[in-house]
């Protein structure tokens, strides 16, 4: 099965991406590895060569959002205030607000409420914040990956429910191709996501280097080191191997749902999982063992690569269970058997392709 999950994605050029990783490129290797790990039976129009070339580009639009956010120019600060916190979530901070991975609450406001809470009833666990460096005004909290996460999942879910609905119940073949368009957008959107899930630094509040808590066994410092692990360590050692990444991707497997804040609380187990490997990332730069001289850095490509994979694979599980367990969109169903019927008795009333069923809102 594993070469033929090679195969397959070899097929449509996954070999080298010669530029960074967790950059465009990484991200891309992701959805990519997500995607050979499908099983055939999955919907047929998301397995297109078109469409694999869609999804693996939209695994950077997270990204090209953040690029018009310039908290120094005043550009994009409101889309930079509610997409940028969706990328990381600094465990650490978690004690401050009384909380533990395990009461995280699945649901993002509440979370911020509990920021809230803890802001107001312990000022003095939190240093002043410069508003000069805070235009943007997330320099209050402390990150929303897993909430991202469970959300775009449910928004497949519903991108499924949708599509099945109007498959079923007389959708016309515009209203389809726009459904599993849909599909595509939150499938390539999503894989940010969990991309970023896998890249340590995502998960700390030592995203830029080791620079509080008096940095006892003297790791790096430097604010470029997450520029180097999302990318430049690949840029200048030739890319990522994807040649010897896909052989290893095994098929996607369902995943528990039965508890209705199952995939949150997966997506926060993976996000501590990343977590516990911040020191041993510091460590291996601290070693010498993510430099570009020679073969130094061998066992670092070995780490980095290795964590991508891991997305890979969440990722592809993630997709399936999705589609899988979507639930049925009876209100849509009944909106277009009615819209079908009035169409049938020539009712002047009925809604029409112009005025497309899916469009109207459950009161």
């Amino acid at each position: 099965m594993q070469s033929k999950l090679f195969v397959l994605a070899a097929a449509f050029g996954a070999f080298v991406l010669n530029a960074a990783a967790w950059d465009y490129e990484g991200h891309h290797a992701v959805n990519e590895m997500a995607l050979a790990s499908l099983p055939a039976n999955f919907p047929a129009f998301a397995l297109t060569p078109e469409a694999r070339t869609r999804i693996t580009f939209l695994a950077g639009e997270p990204d090209r959002w953040r690029n018009v956010t310039s908290t120094r120019n005043g550009t994009g600060l409101a889309l930079g205030h509610c997409s940028g916190p969706d990328h990381y979530l600094d465990l650490e901070d978690l004690k401050d607000y009384d909380l533990t991975p395990e009461t995280l609450p699945p649901f993002r406001y509440v979370f911020v409420a509990d920021i809230v809470k803890a802001r107001l009833a312990h000022p003095e666990r939190f240093p002043e914040i410069d508003p000069a460096k805070n235009s943007d005004h997330t320099r209050e909290l402390s990150g929303f990956l897993p909430w991202a996460i469970s959300e775009n999942f449910q928004k497949l879910q519903s991108c499924f429910a949708t599509l099945a609905a109007l498959e079923k119940a007389g959708g016309t073949a515009d209203e389809i191709a726009n459904a599993r368009q849909d599909i595509l957008y939150v499938m390539g959107v999503m894989g940010h996501y969990v991309g970023d899930a896998s890249q340590p630094l995502h998960a700390t509040m030592y995203h830029h280097g080791w620079t509080t808590n008096n940095n006892p066994n003297h790791y790096g410092t430097s604010p470029t080191f997450h520029a180097w692990i999302d990318g430049t360590f690949f840029k200048k050692t030739g890319g990522i191997d994807m040649g010897r990444l896909l052989p290893k991707v095994v098929p996607a497997e369902k995943m528990a749902t039965e508890n209705p804040d199952a995939i949150f609380r997966a997506a926060v187990k993976f996000v501590v999982e990343d977590n516990q490997l911040v020191e041993p990332l510091y460590q291996l730069d601290k070693s010498g063992k993510l430099s570009n001289k020679g073969n130094a850095g061998a066992e670092g490509r070995e780490f980095l690569e290795g964590r991508m994979l891991k997305s890979g694979q969440l990722l592809g599980s993630l997709w399936l269970t999705a589609w899988q367990t979507a639930p049925e969109d009876t209100f849509l169903e009944r909106e277009l058997q009615q819209r079908a019927a009035a169409a049938a008795t020539n009712n002047p009333a009925a809604t029409t392709p112009a005025q497309p069923a899916n469009l109207r809102l459950k009161e």
